[in-house]
């Protein structure tokens, strides 16, 4: 730490503080730790403005950049437009699905222009997970906040003023002052990346008005580029965003809002902790995980409920103390298989990318919120679920919060609406994908397959009748019961409560037959969530007649109510999500290497005191298990390992991965990177071609595979010929392949239409940012074999060149 001299120090008072339950989160709990030496120690690191004395490499394109310092092949989406259209000074609006490569788009940009970029973030959570995982590709960034000692706060901007930053992170409140403005008018600037861009919208769920002092920007900085950023906006919020920032010349980058990794499932409530539980424990085991309750009495409850059911889980929320909150953020991002149980207070600054599933206990407010959420699952692009279960009680508390909140009529007005769209996102009986895709304007999407729904149609029924029944059913008795009785009454049960109200006279007793209890309870909840029924929160959940209801009684309106599937009762055997639903980790052997390597990353992410997948992502210790390097060079090949993890990382993780080649012996069929060539920096750039594999010897028993195949036709019929398993047959056809032995298309055994169907789908898949073929096989309603997918995409790798 450099000497420090209060005179030398700017007058900055506490800032960036607010009110954690008017704002949904606070960003002021903070350890005020910094990786790497702190901020005071930004290089040796990679950028425009480095010290040539530390021969940091310089880059001619953003490619080089995407390659050398990130260590992925190829942008996603639209990642590369919005690179070169900001590298080249432009504006934009961003607006892509949580995990789709969102930061990429402004700190490429930063690195190759002249400058420092400055990155405005709500969240002091969100700025350290940003700095701490470029700091660990070597990237010059750090954060200034409230949560930094003065003497951090002074070198952070010394660095900033002597250029030896790429990327400042910044809350808005700072950023506006007077004083930081003029700082900043007097440094070159790079760019002003606004994150999070819905906070400014009064319509948005997480509407924050220190967002709207930001057009200060477009006034004092009208030659800096800006980028406003979010993965959650509708129509009017993103004409907000358009509007307060400033952003009328700005081009607009839209990939969709669609995460064909996430599986969604909305289940009626019907003891709602222990169909959690189940939940976790079947589809779960061991998974990190974030369930969402509605008020902070139900998240300690639910907390440790679960963790007296074998659970690990911690609470979150605005009224535990700032240590205790900041300690339990800080257990999940660094631990793994931990659960969060949080109020809506907690999530904006979580970047944990392997979050496996995300489960709503109580529903949020509107399907904008619901979309950021569970947004925050499967953000490595590997499977995940977003699980919610709701019931009448909810719909009455949800109604009865926006009824009696702040602001005036017309905002009152379009929360019910937002609501009501989320209501009947929960009761649709078509697929879920496509009804939250349309909210935001997607309408051309096909049924996803991978959502309750689509895996398991409920079955659909003419309700009018039924309707009318319930609806009398409320006015007979004096629409002052709950769904419960109101059921016993239709169904003719002579409880205690209905033989003391005297309801076995009236004239809807015992009408209901058709239905059970449930049923009926069922009934009553589609009509609520509909309008078509009023839940009366404060005479606990009493049903009344609306307006909406005397037209079904009239005969004026049709309703069409869904059958609830019923949900087992039986405890499977619990599984976790990524052996279920990942095609790599298909062997006990695979596994044992893939937690060897997780207990390795976890013991270096210890040492640095960063989050585990700062030091490397899942998807990257999946690809050592899939390819088993041999070298540190063939270590380049894998997905996120640029330049600066190769040198810190790729001889320990190669030592993990010959030492358990040494104790089980080398798997009999991997993908392998046995001939990959890494080229010389001379023939392809500092990084060279990542991936490239050089012709590959056919052994004896692939060669036998092949000859069978083209006699026999299937990978079926090879496997039962040779009394092996179709998992090993298809290794030995993609050696086949590989080696030019077969062509891909011969060796998949598909007729043509049926190839390039397949095809296709992958392409598709690719082309949104998804490489992994469980969200394919998801999609082909898990009909089409891994090792078929497999072929078939290497014969596109092929045909690609």
């Amino acid at each position: 730490m450099p000497e420090f001299s209060p005179t030398d120090m700017p007058d900055f008072p506490a800032d960036d503080g607010f009110d954690p339950d008017a704002y949904g989160d606070s960003y002021e709990y903070s350890d005020g730790g910094v990786p790497d030496g702190g901020p005071s120690a930004p290089g040796p690191g990679i950028g425009q403005g480095h010290n040539p004395a530390q021969d940091a490499p310089a880059f001619e394109t953003p490619l080089d950049v995407l390659r050398a310092v990130f260590g992925f092949d190829a942008f996603i989406g639209r990642q590369a437009d919005v690179v070169e259209h900001v590298s080249g000074g432009g504006d934009a609006l961003v607006l892509m699905p949580t995990g789709g490569g969102k930061s990429v788009c402004y700190q490429i940009p930063a690195i190759l222009r002249p400058g420092v970029g400055i990155v405005v973030s709500p969240l002091i959570a969100l700025m350290q997970d940003q700095v701490q995982g470029l700091r660990q590709m070597g990237v010059r960034a750090a954060a200034l906040h409230s949560g930094l000692a003065a003497q951090e706060a002074f070198a952070v901007q010394r660095a900033m003023r002597e250029g030896r930053l790429d990327l400042l992170y910044v809350a808005p409140e700072r950023l506006c002052r007077p004083d930081f403005l003029d700082l900043l008018a007097s440094l070159p600037l790079a760019l002003f990346a606004i994150d999070e861009a819905h906070c400014v919208s009064q319509w948005g769920h997480d509407f924050r008005p220190e967002y709207l002092q930001l057009a200060v920007l477009h006034e004092r900085f009208p030659q800096v580029p800006r980028l406003a950023l979010t993965a959650t906006a509708d129509g009017p919020t993103r004409k907000d965003i358009i509007r307060n920032l400033r952003l009328e010349g700005a081009l607009e980058f839209a990939t969709g809002f669609d995460r064909p990794n996430i599986r969604y499932h909305v289940l009626s409530k019907d003891g709602g902790r222990n169909m959690l539980l189940r939940f976790v424990k079947e589809r779960h085991a061991g998974d990190a995980g974030i369930v969402y309750r509605m008020s902070r009495r139900k998240v300690e409850e639910t907390a440790a409920w679960l963790c007296k059911e074998g659970v690990e889980a911690l609470p979150y929320h605005a009224g535990l103390p700032a240590e205790q909150r900041a300690r339990n953020q800080d257990r999940f991002m660094r631990e793994e298989g931990l659960v969060m149980v949080a109020t809506i207070a907690f999530g904006m600054g979580v970047d944990k990318p392997n979050v496996r599933f995300v489960a709503h206990l109580d529903p949020p407010k509107s399907l904008e919120a619901y979309h950021q959420e569970t947004g925050r699952a499967g953000r490595d692009g590997l499977p995940a679920d977003a699980w919610m279960t709701y019931g009448l009680q909810d719909v009455a508390a949800l109604s009865a919060m926006l009824e009696n909140g702040g602001g005036d009529d017309e905002r009152r007005r379009v929360e019910q609406l937002k609501l009501r769209r989320l209501l009947d996102f929960c009761e649709t009986a078509s697929c879920r994908r496509q009804a939250l895709l349309g909210y935001f304007g997607e309408d051309r999407h096909e049924p996803c397959g991978n959502c309750d729904n689509c895996l398991n149609p409920p079955e659909t029924f003419d309700g009018t009748v039924a309707a009318q029944k319930a609806l009398s059913n409320i006015y007979r008795t004096g629409q002052y019961f709950g769904a419960t009785h109101l059921a016993h009454v239709l169904t003719g049960k002579r409880t205690d409560k209905v033989l003391e109200r005297g309801h076995e006279d009236v004239s809807t007793f015992g009408i209901g037959a058709e239905l059970d209890v449930d049923g009926w309870k069922s009934v009553y909840r589609q009509l609520a969530a509909a309008g078509l029924l009023t839940v009366d929160f404060e005479r606990h959940g009493a049903l009344r007649l609306n307006d909406r209801s005397w037209t079904v009684l009239r005969g004026e309106t049709d309703v069409r109510l869904r059958k609830d599937p019923v949900q087992p009762k039986r405890r499977a055997k619990a599984t976790s999500s990524k052996i279920r639903d990942n095609e790599i980790l298909n062997t006990s052997e695979a596994v044992r290497l893939w937690e060897a390597l997780r207990a390795r990353r976890l013991e270096l992410a210890r040492e640095q005191a960063v989050p585990p997948y700062a030091i490397l992502a899942d998807r990257s210790l999946l690809d050592m298990v899939r390819l088993r390097p041999r070298s540190v060079p063939e270590m380049g090949n894998i997905h996120g390992v640029g330049e600066v993890k190769l040198r810190r990382f790729g001889q320990t993780f190669l030592d993990v991965l010959n030492g358990h080649e040494a104790a089980e012996g080398r798997a009999a069929v991997v993908a392998g990177l046995e001939s990959a060539v890494v080229e010389s920096a001379a023939a392809g750039g500092s990084h060279g071609p990542r991936g490239s594999v050089s012709a590959k010897k056919l052994s004896k028993t692939a060669a036998e595979s092949a000859r069978l195949l083209l006699e026999l036709g299937t990978a079926a019929a090879v496997a039962e010929a040779r009394g092996l398993t179709e998992p090993t047959i298809w290794n030995h056809l993609l050696s086949a392949v590989e080696s030019g032995t077969l062509e891909a298309r011969t060796a998949a055994g598909l007729p043509a239409a049926s190839y390039d169907c397949v095809a296709e789908t992958i392409r598709v898949f690719e082309d949104e940012g998804y490489t992994f073929l469980s969200v394919v096989f998801e999609a082909l309603d898990r009909a089409v074999d891994y090792g078929l997918l497999r072929c078939v995409r290497l014969g596109l790798e092929n045909e690609a060149g």
